[in-house]
């Protein structure tokens, strides 16, 4: 076993604070410790190490010679301590840690985090992207940005915007068949994904809910926005999110073909844990997205 194991850390606290002024009283004033309390945990450190570590007078207390010997080395240890913890904290306030999905990291995030980072230069940002939800007691991080029912059990959850979609194409696919006029048109070109439950839903809402999608060719691309780039190329129509897409459509490079669109009954939310609230990062990011998104509402 290590020496350090069998030492009660507390007691070594205690020891240093009533050391650095050689009054019992004071160190539990430091501590919050009442004088009962400071007195129990110096003899337990002096029975656990066989000395007598104070002299006990009245009104006064004075190092023994090996109380003396064994202060500054405590007070040492505690500093290069305190300092590794600062350091750590220090390091964690200044720097925040967003995990979200490929596609709003893209499509989003990517054109505004410069801005966030400019109006607080004190805070770096480290993006992290993945498919799934991620659990903030396995995973470090600060927020998420992710789809969803927004009620996720010891998280603060705030609305961003909707989760609807609708087809987009590029123009050139669309005149392969000479336009895309009604929902059905859709079902003369290659769908990208058709796996995706969104197309259900859309088709649905589109009147044509008996549509069997089953026996086409399966694209999981993984993300929504690698669809979009597939689609741009003119190798199907995708099923997304129009407003991630509004560049690509101002540019020519893809239509919605229908106003209509349909949802599963997710939206986009902004979380962290409900013990971070007050956290001087996240709530900078929070504030930031109240301020970009209109959307956002707590």
């Amino acid at each position: 076993m290590k020496m350090s194991k069998q030492f009660p850390l507390n007691s070594l606290r205690v020891f240093e604070a009533a050391a650095r002024h050689m009054s019992f009283t004071r160190a539990g004033e430091e501590l919050r410790l009442t004088q009962t309390a400071v007195s129990y945990q110096i003899k337990l450190l002096e029975d656990t190490l066989g000395e007598q570590l104070f002299l006990r007078r009245p009104r006064q207390v004075m190092l023994t010679d090996a109380g003396a010997r064994l202060a500054p080395k405590i007070s040492e240890a505690f500093e290069i301590i305190d300092e590794a913890l600062a350091g750590t904290k220090s390091q964690s306030d200044s720097t925040l840690i967003i995990h979200t999905t490929a596609t709003f990291a893209a499509r989003w995030l990517a054109h505004h985090l410069g801005t966030f980072q400019l109006e607080n230069p004190g805070i770096a940002v480290r993006l992290e992207t993945s498919q799934e939800m991620v659990d903030f007691t396995r995973t470090e991080a600060d927020i998420a940005i992710r789809s969803g029912s927004g009620q996720w059990p010891g998280l603060r959850a705030h609305f961003l915007m909707k989760s609807d979609f609708t087809p987009m194409l590029s123009p050139a696919l669309a005149e392969t068949i000479g336009g895309v006029h009604e929902p059905a048109d859709i079902l003369k070109l290659r769908i990208i994904d058709p796996g995706d439950i969104w197309w259900l839903h859309w088709f649905a809402a589109a009147g044509l809910p008996e549509e069997n999608l089953q026996g086409r060719p399966i694209s999981r691309l993984g993300a929504q926005t690698i669809e979009a780039a597939a689609a741009i190329a003119g190798q199907g129509v995708a099923i997304l999110k129009p407003e991630f897409y509004a560049d690509d459509v101002a540019l020519g490079r893809l239509i919605q073909p229908f106003e209509l669109r349909a949802t599963d009954g997710s939206d986009y939310w902004f979380a962290y844990p409900e013990a971070r609230r007050h956290s001087k990062k996240i709530t900078a990011f929070r504030e930031f997205m109240r301020k970009m998104m209109p959307t956002f509402r707590d």
